[in-house]
């Protein structure tokens, strides 16, 4: 339960620190742009969508047959699971609605994207990392 917690946490943390990266310093003019986002976000409904992504994704991975849990496994299943929610981000959501400019929505959620996923996975590794035995120490 402690492990599940922690990736709990370390998408919390992954997913804040680069989407409040994203959309609050490196991207500003980018997200001032968009007509149909809110002036001031509900945050409760942010972490509460953080909340429910982190617990299906710590399922998911600790529910995996994976003899050699690794930091590189937890990135590759984190960039497999990342991959269906930054493609509704990056594609979807400029196909429905009308953004600026497509290819720049495109770029930045993709590379915002990446960077979380390949955060969490990192975080995600650590997390579920196999102990070394007393025997091997």
């Amino acid at each position: 339960m402690t492990k599940h917690v922690l990736a709990v946490v370390a998408y919390l943390v992954a997913t804040f620190a680069t989407q409040a990266l994203s959309h609050f310093v490196l991207n500003v003019e980018h997200y001032a742009a968009v007509t149909f986002m809110r002036a001031e976000p509900i945050f409760a409904l942010g972490v509460a969508s953080m909340v429910i992504q982190g617990t299906i994704l710590s399922y998911l991975y600790s529910r995996m047959a994976a003899p050699r849990r690794s930091i590189s496994h937890a990135v590759g299943f984190s960039w497999l699971a990342g991959g269906g929610l930054v493609s509704y981000i990056a594609l979807a959501e400029p196909a429905k609605y009308v953004v600026p400019d497509v290819v720049s929505w495109i770029a930045v959620e993709s590379l915002a994207g990446l960077v979380q996923f390949t955060v969490f996975g990192v975080l995600l590794g650590l997390v579920y990392r196999r102990q070394l035995s007393a025997a091997m120490v």
